[in-house]
């Protein structure tokens, strides 16, 4: 252990308890805590306090935090609800908006505010399912046709802004000839490990074990989702893919998988999203913030501009395509649908730490970026329960 110090990570741990702790105090103050935990890591961080620089700890901890969130956001997803009508909404809006985000880059490279139009415009189309499925819960309304619809459409954008970040943006560099093939075998081996998964879960003995460890001290199936989560990642790298596909990939696959029809493990995804938001994922938050840029940030005016910029791309390129369930949801669940749409930061993060390890961002972009994605958490949500609650008061009028 010599060499390896605590100190860094002490502060990190300290700052994940305290954020939602101080949260939990002002219930009224409807604020995310992912929000708070990467602006108080940009306040310890070298950009104000210096209290927290990255060190191995820091640096192994928060990868496994955003692999452990691409994970529960692969969990999200419900394929066999994928299906009909609202896959097809969601698959053709999700082209919409890769459509839109295309010439959006292009505008911001012409502009001189995207260092690369095309990357810009992959992380433009994502939907943060971690922030939005919670919104709809709260709402009651993740189980309505509308919310079913807004979770396919945040699903299909996920992993379509995933598949294309590995596909044409890759840290092993090559052709798109070449990354996909690599993908290819990357489903290929997915496609093997799940097979071999499900029939060693049909195995009368190996059912009896499972069920017998999995609330003892042992947690196998915790265990056993964390080797999958692990060895997805592993393989994803080892074939020059980002680890964050291989942790989705793996959080799909264990939905797909895991039906527990039986009511065998009902706490097994709590203790998933337990040990994920309570440990890992924080880490990674306050991470993120200890790295965010804000000399870049403030460097000029025009550094500055980018964050409503890139707030305002957000919205068309997310929100725009919701237009298309106007005729399902009408026009104020229309506009919901867009906001929640438009809502994105996990996935921004982590694909403007790859665009700065690429040099294909330049540091202003990535912080803008961020910046725009913290003000999406901030304020559309917001903005989307304020619209369904005007919607249901009006209907509740005699």
């Amino acid at each position: 252990m010599t060499g390896v110090h605590l100190g860094n990570l002490l502060v990190v741990v300290a700052l994940a308890f305290l954020v939602p702790l101080a949260l939990g105090f002002v219930p009224t103050l409807k604020l995310p805590a992912v929000v708070l935990e990467i602006v108080a890591g940009i306040v310890v961080g070298p950009s104000v306090l210096g209290w927290v620089t990255i060190d191995e700890p820091l640096s192994v901890l928060a990868l496994i935090g955003l692999a452990f969130l691409l994970f529960l956001a692969g969990l999200e997803i419900d394929i066999h609800e994928l299906r009909g009508r609202p896959l097809r909404l969601a698959t053709l809006g999700f082209i919409i908006s890769f459509v839109i985000a295309l010439g959006v880059g292009l505008g911001l490279r012409t502009a001189d505010l995207a260092g690369n139009g095309l990357f810009v415009a992959i992380v433009l189309t994502a939907t943060s399912l971690g922030i939005i499925v919670p919104v709809l819960k709260d709402a009651g309304e993740i189980s309505s046709p509308f919310g079913q619809l807004v979770v396919a459409a945040g699903s299909i954008a996920d992993f379509g802004a995933i598949i294309l970040l590995s596909l044409l943006f890759s840290r092993e560099g090559g052709g798109v000839g070449s990354q996909a093939i690599l993908l290819g075998g990357f489903v290929v081996v997915a496609g093997a490990i799940g097979l071999a998964v499900a029939g060693a879960e049909r195995l009368p003995a190996l059912s009896q074990v499972l069920f017998r460890l999995q609330d003892t001290t042992a947690q196998i199936r915790i265990r056993g989702a964390f080797l999958l989560l692990i060895v997805f990642a592993f393989v994803a790298e080892r074939l020059g893919l980002e680890t964050i596909l291989g942790a989705f990939m793996a959080g799909a696959l264990l939905t797909l998988l895991d039906r527990d029809r039986q009511m065998t493990h009902p706490d097994f995804r709590s203790k998933l999203e337990s040990a994920g938001f309570g440990i890992f994922i924080p880490i990674f938050f306050v991470v993120s913030g200890v790295r965010f840029d804000v000399d870049a940030l403030t460097s000029s005016i025009g550094a500055l501009a980018r964050v409503p910029i890139f707030l305002l791309a957000l919205l068309a390129v997310r929100g725009l395509p919701a237009l298309l369930y106007r005729s399902e949801l009408g026009s104020r669940r229309t506009a919901v649908a867009a906001l929640l749409q438009a809502t994105s930061l996990p996935f921004i993060v982590a694909a403007t730490q790859i665009g700065l390890e690429l040099e294909t961002i330049s540091a202003e972009t990535a912080a803008g970026l961020v910046g725009a994605g913290i003000l999406s958490v901030l304020l559309f949500p917001l903005g989307a329960l304020t619209l369904l609650r005007a919607g249901s008061a009006a209907r509740l009028k005699p």
